[in-house]
């Protein structure tokens, strides 16, 4: 666990007035943001990367604008190791420090934490996993998963995979199988693939592993002998570099191999050498530094000799990753400041901001991010954004966007979204809440 973030002025106070300096700072001199990591353990590979680009934003914020509008960020990590239930004690250990955001970074957490949002008034922002059917705000107040979601990809990689095959309707009697990590993370996508491969009429088969991965020859035995046309995989930490190498060693054709955006960074392909060149993944943003964000990130961060990790390890789609995640809490902070004043927010005032964030091309462009990523707007009724996707593919030493934006099947996802948004939030005592009113 470490505390970063903080700066030599309220060191200095904490030091003259003692404690009641610290209690202070922790009631509202900052933005306090909880950050639930894992450095160590299986999912290291993946964990650290994301870690590293949510520091170095945050850092980049306080280094370059004293903060967000002026106001400090502070932050302090808590190992979860991919863990539910040292993640819910790290969220209830951190979240008295005036906590405004978290980000659990576990679809399994998030569960968890769902729940407490309303009554802690801490915004749950899953930015791209965790629960789908919170995706629709009428339910979901309190939760965020903007861009986009599992089912929402799930939908675009199979529009995706039509397209190569020349049309939607070419994937009748295609076979495609699911790989995925046998979590409420990896299984969050089935659902939406089974009903696809009922609407397009391919077979699918769905394959789980077990946790942490790296026992995977019964499940490769399987693929080689179902001999499937696309392979499509829902994996973590060491189970994406795990089955990568086994994918290559069993002669699958990589470029018909996709891996969603948690199963395609340098951590996953790197092991598996030249075996791993043409594995394809998705994903929501760019890989690589080639944007003047990570050239801000080096002048005010790294060449301060306060980088979170090495320089070179900058641009990995992971460390993009932590970079965009901390860039939007950002901006839904100042977008809350817009209404609220630059200030130490409430919780509820927080919210506010993430429900009416509007991240348009042109502030893409003055955060130093055009054409990284793709404009979001959030609403009272959209929680999502209903993101596109792009899709990236490793050449062997690096990744290169294959794809342009690549839109999810509304029509199959929205519906989905909101029948099960109201089957969640009625388990949890929610009522549903008029948007209309809300404007």
């Amino acid at each position: 666990m470490r505390i970063r973030g903080m700066w030599i002025g309220t060191l200095a106070l904490a030091l003259a007035l003692g404690p009641l300096a610290a209690a202070v700072s922790a009631q509202g001199k900052d933005v306090f943001i909880p950050l639930l990591v894992y450095r160590t353990g299986p999912y290291a590979p993946s964990g650290i990367p994301i870690a590293n680009g949510f520091v170095d934003y945050f850092t980049l914020l306080n280094e370059r604008d004293a903060g967000i509008n002026g106001i400090k960020v502070a932050w302090e990590e808590c190992e979860t190791q991919y863990d539910t239930k040292q993640g819910v004690e790290c969220y209830e250990r951190l979240k008295g420090r005036s906590a405004v955001i978290v980000n659990p970074y576990s679809t399994g957490i998030t569960y968890q934490l769902i729940p407490k949002a309303p009554v802690d008034k801490v915004v749950v922002f899953s930015m791209g996993y965790g629960m789908s059917a919170a995706s629709d705000g009428h339910w979901f107040p309190w939760v965020f998963n903007f861009p986009t979601n599992y089912w929402s990809q799930a939908s675009a990689v199979i529009r995706y995979i039509g397209n190569q095959e020349g049309g939607l309707e070419k994937l009748k009697g295609k076979k495609i199988v699911h790989i995925f990590h046998n979590s409420p993370y990896g299984k969050e996508a089935n659902s939406t693939l089974e009903e696809l491969a009922k609407k397009y009429q391919f077979e699918l088969t769905l394959l789980a592993v077990d946790h942490p991965g790296q026992e995977q020859g019964a499940t490769w035995l399987q693929v080689r002998r179902i001999n499937p046309d696309w392979i499509f995989m829902s994996g973590w930490g060491v189970m994406n570099q795990v089955a990568i190498k086994e994918a290559a060693s069993k002669g699958v054709r990589m470029d018909h191999f996709i891996g969603n955006w948690w199963s395609a960074n340098d951590s996953d392909v790197v092991p598996a050498g030249d075996g791993a060149k043409g594995y394809k993944g998705a994903t929501f943003h760019a890989p690589g530094t080639n944007f003047k964000v990570h050239a801000e990130i080096v002048k005010f961060v790294y060449d301060k000799g306060k980088g979170a990790g090495k320089k070179e390890e900058m641009g990995t789609p992971l460390y993009n990753r932590g970079v965009v995640n901390a860039m939007l809490s950002a901006e839904a902070i100042r977008t809350a400041m817009a209404k609220y004043g630059n200030k130490a927010l409430t919780g509820e005032q927080v919210r506010w901001g993430f429900e009416n964030l509007n991240l348009t091309e042109a502030r893409l462009d003055q955060l130093g991010m055009k054409g990284f990523m793709h404009p979001i707007k959030v609403t009272c009724e959209d929680h999502e954004g209903s993101g596109p996707i792009l899709v990236q593919q490793w050449d062997g030493k690096k990744w290169t966007l294959v794809s342009d934006w690549i839109a999810p099947m509304r029509e199959v996802v929205r519906p989905k979204i909101e029948a099960a948004a109201i089957e969640e939030g009625k388990k949890l005592g929610y009522t549903e809440r008029d948007c209309a009113k809300e404007k």
